[in-house]
């Protein structure tokens, strides 16, 4: 069946006279009785009794009446997903992420896709960091990552659109709690709670690498998921943990208190990456609305 005989059909059908039929889609009656006959002769049945004075529904002919509206709306449904998503209005992209200190990062893309391109999908996994964001990226299983990257990688696109400074969070009863600030030279005897080396968080990196500049390698008793766990583990007394300023503002922290760093640490760049040879469309589209969105950030002044 082709849709060109599915419309003259239902042209036929609703007239039940091929000369009216042929006029309202502007096609000679000849043109139009060979439309018909070659989807009798697809379907291997009658559609019309046709006489010199009517033309009636066969039985045949009534059971694709009843159905060609459906089949029609299916072909046009099909056509305009099929543009859509060559113009990249339409389809799915898998997003990666941390955890909380990217949450309001998150919402705002999707909001500002979901209002643009009602038809773009975003797909979110949460709980990845850094080199394991990249590796998803490398490996085809995401398409666009919010991640904390130090350093540049083959094969990844990326521009920074957030900076980051690190924070302690510390028990409510721990004697730091009242602190302005605090210094790493002064944690040495202290335990602490981080995420597992295996995930290859850069936050977690920069806290290592502050402790042994201090010169101590610190007692991580025990290893969290996510920084939602890590921050419970926090009120319950089992350690300290360090984070980053956007992370504390978004997960509950009753029974924890934040307290800035004296060092002032690096500040930690947050970067939207992708793969450097997705041609997507789709992906060009979202990362299009991503420069109003998330713009690019400027490397903040110290001090």
């Amino acid at each position: 069946m082709e849709v060109a005989q599915l419309e003259a059909f239902r042209t036929v059908a609703e007239e039940l006279h091929f000369g009216r039929a042929a006029a309202r889609i502007h096609v000679a009656q000849p043109y139009l009785s060979r439309q018909i006959r070659a989807l009798e002769a697809d379907l291997g049945a009658p559609l019309f009794d046709r006489t010199t004075r009517r033309v009636e529904l066969t039985p045949a002919g009534q059971a694709l009446a009843d159905a060609v509206g459906e089949l029609l709306d299916l072909d046009a449904a099909v056509r305009a997903a099929v543009l859509a998503a060559h113009r990249g209005e339409h389809g799915r992209i898998r997003c990666s992420f941390a955890g909380p200190s990217s949450q309001g990062m998150i919402g705002r893309l999707a909001r500002a896709v979901r209002e643009r391109h009602e038809h773009i999908d975003l797909v979110f996994r949460a709980g990845r960091y850094g080199t394991s964001v990249v590796q998803d990226l490398l490996g085809g299983t995401t398409d666009l990552v919010i991640a904390r990257l130090d350093h540049p990688y083959t094969g990844i696109a990326n521009r920074p659109i957030g900076h980051e400074r690190g924070v302690l969070a510390v028990p409510s009863d721990h004697p730091l709690a009242g602190a302005g600030a605090v210094a790493f030279a002064d944690l040495r005897e202290e335990a602490f709670v981080t995420l597992p080396e295996s995930v290859g968080s850069i936050v977690r990196d920069q806290f290592v690498a502050l402790c042994r500049r201090n010169g101590f390698v610190p007692n991580i008793v025990q290893a969290a998921p996510d920084s939602w766990t890590a921050m419970a583990l926090v009120a319950a007394g089992v350690g300290l943990h360090y984070t980053t300023d956007a992370a504390s503002e978004n997960v509950s922290l009753d029974g924890v208190r934040i307290v800035p760093i004296a060092d002032e640490p690096e500040p930690i760049f947050v970067h939207l990456a992708w793969r450097a040879d997705d041609r997507s469309p789709l992906l060009a589209r979202v990362l299009e609305i991503s420069e109003d969105t998330l713009p690019t950030c400027d490397r903040p002044s110290r001090g």
